[in-house]
């Protein structure tokens, strides 16, 4: 399981990195740099990086249960690092101008290589505490009042959408259905087929349900290598199926849920491939990877008229499945 690789991959980096950083006064050093039974007392940092390496390599081929568990790796970068590393001068914006702001949803203006965007993505936070302020990134219906403002604004001034996707579904708690859940997200699928500025999504770790569609009409899809994108959660379809949420890693294998399989199927334009072991391994490669397909697909879709991005949008959304 890449989870146990993961887990000796740690081991080794915290041993290498007292080896490059030696703090002799640290009486917890001769702990992290104890070697295994048997293992001789002098392991150099080429033996350790070596030994990595090995780990490492056996991430080249992972089962479906392998990338839902990295889809949801904390150490994945969020919304708020890939507004910083990959745009300008963002400016968020707040509020559905109905009820609240749900800090589930961020978005504002930004500029993308000097072109003005609207940019507005799932947020799950980064500590336990912003996991829960952020109900661990599940909106509820004024998150995606927020986004389709922002949508229809972008709209209006002709700015392209990028969203972010990550998300384990809407907020399913009893006031958000109260408030018009269901309502909100079908508005949000009317609206953004009829679009005509161009909508570019990428799907970051785990897209799921019509949560993760309420930001995902777009005319290109483009998903991380180890992200997947469902109609529910691995556990929740176990659940229904058989009645047993331990099958999970079972119906991870026939949901068709990784970024290859919806490649093959023609539901997303492009995988963009991640540092081995997972995009938490190395978050600098990952941004260099996205920015170069988000550049490609953007200058490719703002080549398109109104009419013909819609078009383009519609044709997208019914052929899945044929």
């Amino acid at each position: 399981m890449i989870k146990d690789i993961l887990k000796e991959v740690e081991s080794l980096d915290q041993r290498i990195d007292a080896l490059q950083n030696p703090t002799p006064e640290d009486d917890t050093d001769k702990q992290l740099l104890g070697e295994e039974e048997n293992a001789p007392a002098d392991v150099s940092v080429e033996e350790l990086e070596a030994r990595r390496a090995a780990l490492l390599e056996q991430c080249r081929d992972l089962t479906p249960a392998d990338r839902v568990f990295l889809a949801r790796h904390q150490g994945r970068p969020r919304i708020d690092e890939y507004i910083h590393e990959l745009f300008t001068d963002f400016f968020e914006q707040r509020g559905d101008r109905q009820c609240s702001d749900d800090q589930s949803i961020l978005g504002g203006i930004a500029r993308y290589k000097g072109i003005p965007v609207t940019v507005i993505g799932h947020r799950k936070g980064s500590t336990l505490e912003e996991n829960m302020r952020f109900r661990f990134g599940m909106p509820e219906p004024e998150g995606y009042r927020k986004a389709l403002r922002l949508m229809q604004q972008a709209e209006k001034f002709g700015r392209p959408i990028i969203t972010f996707i990550d998300t384990p579904g809407a907020y399913p708690g009893k006031e958000a259905e109260e408030r018009g859940q269901g309502e909100a997200i079908a508005r949000n699928l009317a609206e953004m087929s009829g679009l005509t500025v161009p909508i570019l999504s990428v799907v970051t770790g785990e897209g799921s349900s019509g949560g993760a569609l309420g930001l995902g009409v777009a005319n290109h899809i483009l998903m991380l290598e180890n992200a997947v994108y469902s109609v529910l959660s691995p556990e929740g379809f176990a659940s229904i199926l058989w009645k047993d949420s331990s099958r999970s890693g079972e119906a991870c294998e026939i949901m068709k849920l990784t970024a290859q399989d919806l490649l093959q199927d023609g539901v997303v334009e492009e995988v963009i491939p991640e540092p081995l072991g997972g995009a938490q391994r190395d978050h600098k490669q990952l941004f260099a990877s996205l920015d170069a397909a988000l550049e490609r697909h953007l200058t490719q879709l703002c080549k398109m008229n109104g009419k013909a991005l819609a078009d383009q949008r519609y044709k997208k959304y019914r052929q899945i499945g044929l």
